[in-house]
């Protein structure tokens, strides 16, 4: 049995809560932490669990903390949080697609957790996320969760190789019917909770709702064809997304996606879905979730996935600079999108994610 103080974000969901029991059943010295986002709106005004960080979801973390008797804090990230909402509106307004879960993973639950960790002398820090974190005898690594369906090793790439050995992630070996299990017997009121699906500070999943109260929906202009032929006006490019299908506002004899947004004077250019296709991607705020003696400047027949969907596809990757990769596909891939997140896997470790920045041979057009 071990004593060693581990910091454990409390979301008020049942993952998290579970990770907590675990710990401390296996000798942990636990310690809770609730980071609020500061945003007031809850989940029983809109009928369906809203992220993660409402005040139903302190109140549930603190109830689960007090079960367990578990020092508990609820810490206020609202000034750090705000940064998030920035992030998700500008990379919009650029024409890009946001991944604001991936960005608080990095800023928040794996950036500022670790100065809360030093803060309590906390060893390790751990959440309720499906996947593991093994050590090989060559060091730690990161790999896929037991139950493929809820991997979520593909969103905490941020932890980066240097924090492995101080993370624990106890649901790796478990699937979501055997965590609730535990959550019920252990006389938990979220065992049953339901998931949460939805950006923690967009009511309804509406993104385009979200942009338009904050006068971020970007330039009007034109929907346009491959040849430029113009099909539609709309209100604003920031309400469009590469590889979106439905929504466009107009009527088609076939189904368009979107290929293109240009917000130098706002077209988003439309086109069959054989022209969503794209040959590679370049990525950039890599992270190596391997020791540097292991990284190689060029990786053969790896699997790479760029969406939160487990599908994965193989391809090669070339270290262009620090930071900086570029993917290639053995076989064209649908709606690859800048602003995403990606990650290479050999088999079920994960060996580096990053950010896409850029397209590589996407179909061509001109307007």
């Amino acid at each position: 049995m071990t004593s060693k103080r581990v910091l454990v974000a409390l979301s008020g969901g049942v993952d998290s809560s579970v990770a907590a029991c675990l710990l401390q059943q296996q000798g942990y010295d636990v310690v809770g932490v609730f980071l609020r986002n500061g945003i007031e709106h809850s989940r029983k005004s809109h009928g369906t669990q809203q992220g993660c960080c409402s005040v139903e979801d302190s109140m549930d973390a603190a109830l689960v903390a007090n079960q367990l008797g578990i020092p508990f804090h609820a810490i206020n990230m609202e000034k750090e949080f705000s940064s998030i909402i920035d992030y998700f509106a500008e990379e919009y307004l650029s024409g890009r697609t946001p991944n604001p879960c991936m960005r608080c993973n990095r800023d928040i639950k794996f950036g500022a957790l670790w100065n809360l960790a030093d803060a309590i002398d906390a060893e390790y820090i751990a959440t309720g996320h499906y996947a593991r974190v093994l050590d090989s005898g060559n060091g730690h690594e990161l790999h896929r969760g037991i139950d493929r369906a809820k991997d979520q090793s593909y969103v905490i790439f941020p932890l980066g190789y240097e924090s492995l050995s101080r993370t624990l992630l106890p649901l790796g070996g478990l699937t979501k019917k055997e965590t609730r299990e535990i959550a019920r017997k252990n006389g938990f009121n979220v065992h049953d909770k339901q998931e949460s699906f939805e950006i923690c500070f967009v009511p309804q999943n509406d993104y385009r709702a979200h942009l338009k109260s904050k006068n971020s929906l970007g330039k009007p202009g034109s929907i346009v064809d491959e040849t430029g032929k113009v099909l539609a006006e709309h209100d604003g490019h920031a309400g469009f997304t590469r590889g979106q299908r439905k929504g466009l506002g107009f009527a088609s004899t076939q189904p368009m996606y979107v290929l293109d947004i240009r917000p130098e004077d706002g077209s988003v250019v439309v086109g069959p879905r054989s022209s969503t296709t794209s040959q590679g991607l370049v990525a950039t705020e890599w992270k190596w979730l391997l020791p540097s003696s292991l990284i190689n400047n060029n990786l053969d027949n790896i699997f790479v996935q760029y969406r939160s969907s487990v599908q994965e596809f193989p391809a090669n990757l070339e270290v262009l600079s620090q930071g900086q990769v570029r993917i290639d596909f053995h076989n064209p891939v649908d709606s690859v999108n800048p602003g995403q997140g990606v990650a290479v896997y050999s088999g079920t470790q994960l060996l580096g994610g990053g950010i896409i920045d850029e397209v590589v041979g996407a179909s061509s057009f001109e307007i």
